[in-house]
């Protein structure tokens, strides 16, 4: 274990008892970067100090943006130099190309060397361009250079959904070298949205080995989101295995995991809380506390005794709140309660449910990321309110032309050059955007006109979903916030216009309720950014008059859902709304084989009608009723 660890206090040990190393968990992604950038910084100035150089282990990817974002800023806000700093970085896909946008040697060069006062001779990457026969020769080259240097004072970490460091798969040796290796299909399918198509993702890359990994004196280890949430539990809590290469970290006597609160959801500390200390048992715990208990054991919730709560370090809330019966009650009761066919609220109802009976009907406004996001995990829903009267508004965040293939670019241009006239200058332009396409680069910006052909694809088909489900095309608006409006896979960071934009809708509806994404899986991604925007939106027109009437829900997005113990309001769907749900789904044509991440072949809208019916199992499982599938929602507040 770690000497950070050896230094806490008994209590602290206690609560991090299943935890192999030493872990910090911060609110968010931001906070966590600045603490590591620090430390990072602090290392490279103590050696400068001695007249040491410091060699520093790099990783790409998501996970060291917001790091290398802080050091940059420390560089020329903080005058903290690079000079005596030289790098190697764990990976590169192979084959590569230096000036690939998805090459990892732009990634340096875009997020941290091209802003900092590195000597380009102290900077090493991994060579995608390699001749093949030259690989084993070049590999143990980067591993002696690595030793010439006198070893990494500090290696970057992120994980993979496998369990990878660098690009060490499962099945990778403790004793594996810098070498080349065949890429696991599920981080290919991760990789897939960066590349466009699975198909364009490179099958092998070069990445250090780890026993090059364990050889460096100190090891940081960072994750965020909740799409890191498992495999953090695995490699943190779990056994050495080489199926998790991550765990192998255990044996290192110098490694600190960096994580924001949803990548450490499935933390024992976090997820069963009464295993590790004595809680102050409230409500939302005892439900969480109790249907982990069903899970457990494989019994609904009335099937409960004392001895299953004692036998399962659930003695103390049989004590405080027990009997067995009672507390099997009480959740029960709250489960049920959960449960609605109402979303947006009965009229002249008195019973306790989700929603509020008054007023009714109500302003509904939903926002969308991207289009197709809202149908996909609230179609059901938005359906509901539709037929119950509601006055329902979309507000489609960005525009999603990212995601629209050249294939369907080009099917429209030749449906539009056939039926149209063909005078000479449509003609031109029919030629013009073709060539281009014909010409692209795997990785090329699209031009203009290209985007908007793909914004007005996504456009329409979002106006067909919302006239499927009986939501006039008036109701239906596209923000198109700027942070996306780049023309590359990389977006900018959010600005005031961005929040302006959200705001400003939200003061224009002036909605009693209002639905949002609340998936967290990628700080930086679309999804968690266009969040935030909501949420800042929120507190600049919380004192607003409407807002005292405005309550907000969020969905979780198309990945995994939300659990039944942390769900505040939980929608049935019938097998009719199901199809009916697919049906709308099916309205954005361009997408509907998207396939979802970390599957070779399960399309989007086939993930999450399976997702939604198994909510419903698993309620069946728990004593409520039996239904065909169900969407979930947690209550928000600013």
């Amino acid at each position: 274990m770690t000497q950070q660890y050896d230094n806490l206090a008994v209590s602290d040990k206690l609560i991090r008892k299943y935890e192999r190393f030493y872990t910090d968990i911060f609110k968010d992604a931001e906070l966590g970067s600045i603490k590591v950038a620090k430390q990072i910084a602090d290392l490279i100035r103590d050696r400068n100090e001695h007249g040491k150089e410091c060699v520093l282990g790099l990783a790409t990817g998501s996970s060291p943006i917001g790091v290398y974002r802080e050091l940059v800023r420390m560089h020329r806000e903080e005058g903290l130099s690079f000079k005596n700093v030289i790098t190697f970085n764990l990976d590169e896909y192979y084959p590569m190309a230096k000036d690939h946008v998805q090459s990892y040697y732009y990634f340096m060069h875009k997020h941290l060397f091209n802003h900092i006062d590195i000597p380009e001779e102290n900077v090493n990457i991994p060579d995608g361009t390699v001749e093949l026969d030259s690989i084993f020769d070049y590999c143990q080259s980067y591993e002696q250079k690595i030793k010439d240097a006198g070893g990494i004072d500090l290696q970057l970490l992120g994980i993979g959904r496998t369990g990878h460091v660098g690009f060490n798969e499962p099945g990778s040796g403790l004793n594996s070298p810098t070498r080349l290796i065949t890429l696991d299909s599920l981080t290919m399918s991760d990789a897939a949205s960066d590349f466009l198509a699975i198909e364009n993702v490179p099958r092998r890359a070069i990445t250090m080995g780890i026993e090059t990994i364990m050889s460096a004196r100190s090891i940081v280890l960072m994750a965020w989101g909740d799409k890191k949430a498992t495999i953090i539990s695995r490699a943190i809590e779990g056994e050495i295995s080489d199926l998790v290469p991550a765990t192998y970290l255990q044996k290192h006597p110098n490694v600190q995991i960096v994580l924001d609160a949803p990548a450490a959801t499935e933390l024992s500390r976090i997820k069963t809380p009464w295993l590790v200390k004595e809680i102050a048992w409230n409500d939302k715990l005892i439900r969480k506390a109790v249907v982990w208990l069903c899970n457990k054991l494989d019994k609904s919730v009335l099937k409960l005794t004392n001895r299953d709560y004692n036998d399962n370090n659930l003695s103390s809330l049989v004590a405080n709140h027990g009997p067995a019966y009672d507390i099997n009650l009480k959740v029960f009761n709250m489960l049920q309660k959960s449960i609605t066919g109402w979303p947006g609220g009965k009229p002249n109802n008195t019973a306790k449910r989700p929603e509020r009976s008054r007023p009714y009907p109500k302003s509904v406004l939903i926002f969308s990321p991207r289009p197709a996001d809202d149908v996909i995990t609230m179609g059901g829903t938005m359906k509901r309110l539709v037929q119950q009267g509601h006055k329902v508004y979309i507000a489609y965040q960005t525009t999603g032309n990212i995601a629209v293939s050249d294939d369907e670019v080009i099917k429209y241009l030749e449906f539009v050059n056939d039926f149209q006239n063909k005078d000479k200058q449509s003609i031109e332009k029919f030629e013009k955007i073709r060539k281009f396409l014909n010409e692209k680069q795997s990785g090329e910006i699209d031009n203009v006109e290209v985007r908007e052909i793909k914004t007005l694809i996504r456009k329409g088909e979002s106006l067909a979903a919302c006239r499927f489900l009986g939501i006039p095309e008036e109701n239906v608006h596209f923000l198109k916030m700027p942070f996306y409006e780049t023309g590359k896979l990389d977006k900018a960071a959010l600005n005031d216009k961005d929040i302006e934009l959200n705001m400003e809708i939200l003061r224009k509806i002036q909605p009693h309720q209002v639905y949002a994404s609340g998936d967290l899986t990628d700080p930086h991604g679309t999804r968690r950014k266009c969040f935030n925007a909501v949420e800042k939106a929120l507190k600049q027109v919380q004192n607003d008059d409407w807002y005292k009437d405005c309550w907000t829900w969020l969905y979780k997005g198309s990945g995994e859902d939300w659990g039944i113990a942390d769900a505040d309001m939980i929608v049935p769907i019938s097998p009719e709304e199901l199809h009916t749900k697919r049906l709308t789904v099916f309205k954005h044509s361009s997408q509907k084989e998207m396939i979802y991440p970390g599957t070779e072949e399960k399309q989007v809208w086939k993930y999450t009608e399976e997702r939604n019916r198994a909510t419903a199992v698993h309620l069946d499982e728990l004593g409520m009723a039996e239904y065909e599938a169900a969407e979930l929602f947690v209550k928000f507040t600013v």
